[in-house]
């Protein structure tokens, strides 16, 4: 503890009297403090005792004093010592009245005390306390070691809650509350999310302090802290108090800092090890040797490689901010690396949010990095697959309407989801994935599933610059033949498809005789040099109609 008024009253060699504020004798002391100065509150800092002669103050006018001590009040001085025997034989009462009704200690400091031993005594007192302090920094530092050594960053978190009289927490790269002590402190923590996602927006390292004295949660101080070496942080460390922590409360929290970036940062290692792991998996489901990929897994994924899982793709570029950044450069590396960081920023937040989903249901997911793509094995049904469609919904939703990107935009992100699949389909899978992968670029979406495609229709893949070309090309020589005027060779073949070849149904939509029908069909058979009894001639011809139909508008549409 500090010195305080208390205490020099209670020094032995000192000798000092209270002759005011024997109710505020508990403040700390910061320092003591000599000035005769008539006003000597500029040069106060508070919570200083200050000594007095009154060499220049008139002690006996009740007026003066009264300006004089409550602008010592006022400046946070905590206490005031007067010298009695050398310019005043005691205390005036004027001085003792103003510091009563101030608040204001009033100590009387006898004649054979000097100045300086008071001085002395509360400086010997401040550097006991910092060395008494600093002791006990040490000694939680110790503390929490062994416990990170020996319990990880739960016993880290326990023994600091212990060290600071309060609660502590760890939270994840998502902002999810990975442990906190005691068991109380995770409601606490939760509440926090969103101080913590703030916390991670600002370049590491980073901290805040929440609530405490005018805050929302007046008797809950929480400084939040960020963690990690990196330039995004990895985790963060809420740590609650009732009041700001001292000297020995800071040593541990700092230590615990430190240590919890060691942790996390040997966990990254870790996770690098387990990728490369997941890698190796991957590439033996794909080849048809699940027993293998079991055996190599171990226990690392669970019951993943045994249950019903769905493969992810998922593909980031650059955008346009970033490939236009590429092109003015003067530095081919360095555009390079920017415009990868900027490919890869989209996955590393997925990543983030399919982990951080699993970690909290507690499901085992296989997350295999592939450059500009990410592959990911997760439970069907599970937190992982249903975090991968709230995160897509989220980017369409932040889209512009039409499904357009903004210029500004940092990268486009398009994902590919399989149908539930087994280890003995991965390879079925992979490629289930990559065609809805394909599809949804095609389309300009963030993420498709197969099963999608499997319950729609084809017509939608038509809308396809290459299927319209080639439709185009088939039935030009049709076109020009209807646009002389001699027929209606194009709205003839349409019947006749839609009918099936069926002459008098087809003839009937038309409002023609069946011969005439007949006529027509021959005549784009001559045009086209195409047999129309040919199943797969007929099968383009009907794909080509629908194609260049759905370029012409909702009326050409409902007419096919």
């Amino acid at each position: 503890m500090p010195p305080t008024l208390a205490s020099l009253v209670h020094h032995s060699a000192l000798k000092l009297t209270v002759r005011a504020g024997e109710d505020r004798l508990d403040v700390p002391v910061r320092w003591a403090h000599v000035s005769e100065l008539a006003d000597p509150v500029p040069y106060m800092e508070g919570g200083e005792l200050l000594l007095i002669t009154a060499l220049k103050l008139d002690a006996e006018d009740p007026e003066a004093m009264r300006r004089y001590v409550r602008r010592l009040a006022g400046a946070g001085v905590v206490g005031l010592g007067f010298a009695v025997g050398v310019n005043y034989d005691e205390v005036p009462a004027a001085l003792v009245d103003a510091a009563e009704a101030e608040g204001l200690p009033l100590l009387e400091v006898p004649r054979r005390t000097p100045f300086l031993a008071i001085s002395k005594a509360v400086s010997a007192a401040i550097a006991a306390d910092q060395y008494r302090a600093v002791t006990a920094g040490f000694a939680a530092q110790r503390e929490l070691t062994r416990q990170a050594l020996t319990a990880g960053p739960e016993g880290v978190l326990a023994a600091l809650a212990q060290q600071v009289d309060g609660w502590a927490a760890l939270y994840d790269a998502s902002g999810a509350v990975v442990a906190a002590a005691p068991e109380w402190a995770g409601r606490r923590a939760a509440r926090l999310t969103a101080e913590v996602e703030r916390l991670r927006e600002r370049p590491a390292p980073a901290s805040s302090v929440v609530g405490g004295p005018g805050g929302a949660d007046a008797d809950d101080r929480v400084e939040l802290h960020s963690l990690g070496t990196g330039r995004r942080p990895r985790a963060a460390l809420a740590v609650g108090t009732a009041a700001a922590p001292g000297t020995a409360e800071r040593y541990a929290v700092h230590s615990a800092i430190a240590l919890l970036t060691l942790v996390t940062e040997r966990s990254r290692s870790l996770h690098a090890a387990e990728q490369r792991i997941g890698a190796a998996v991957l590439r033996m489901l794909l080849a048809g040797e699940p027993d293998h990929a079991r055996a190599v897994a171990g226990g690392l994924y669970g019951e993943l490689l045994d249950a019903p899982f769905r493969m992810i793709v998922a593909e980031a570029a650059p955008g346009p901010s970033a490939r236009a950044h590429a092109e003015g450069s003067a530095h081919p590396r360095g555009t390079a690396a920017k415009a990868a960081e900027a490919a890869g920023a989209p996955l590393d937040a997925l990543t983030e949010a399919l982990e951080a989903a699993a970690a909290r249901s507690g499901e085992a997911v296989l997350v295999v990095p592939e450059g500009e793509r990410l592959v990911v094995l997760a439970p069907d049904g599970g937190a992982a697959v249903g975090a991968c469609a709230d995160f897509a919904a989220a980017l369409e939703a932040g889209r512009p309407a039409g499904g357009a990107r903004e210029a500004g935009d940092d990268g486009e992100l398009v994902v590919g989801l399989s149908a539930p699949a087994g280890p003995i389909a991965a390879a079925a899978a992979y490629k289930q994935a990559e065609q809805a992968l394909s599809v949804a670029r095609r389309r300009g979406r963030v993420c498709v599933e197969h099963e999608q495609l499997a319950a729609g229709s084809v017509l939608p893949l038509l809308a396809d610059d290459a299927v319209r070309a080639f439709a185009d090309g088939l039935l030009r020589a049709l076109h020009e033949h209807d646009a002389t005027g001699r027929g209606d060779l194009v709205a003839s073949l349409r019947a006749w498809l839609s009918r099936h070849g069926q002459w008098d149904a087809a003839a009937a939509d038309l409002g023609v005789h069946r011969h005439t029908l007949r006529y027509r069909m021959r005549r784009v058979e001559e045009i086209l040099g195409r047999s129309l009894d040919d199943p797969d001639v007929r099968m383009e011809l009907w794909l080509a109609l629908k194609a260049t139909s759905a370029d012409q508008g909702p009326g050409a549409s409902a007419r096919a």
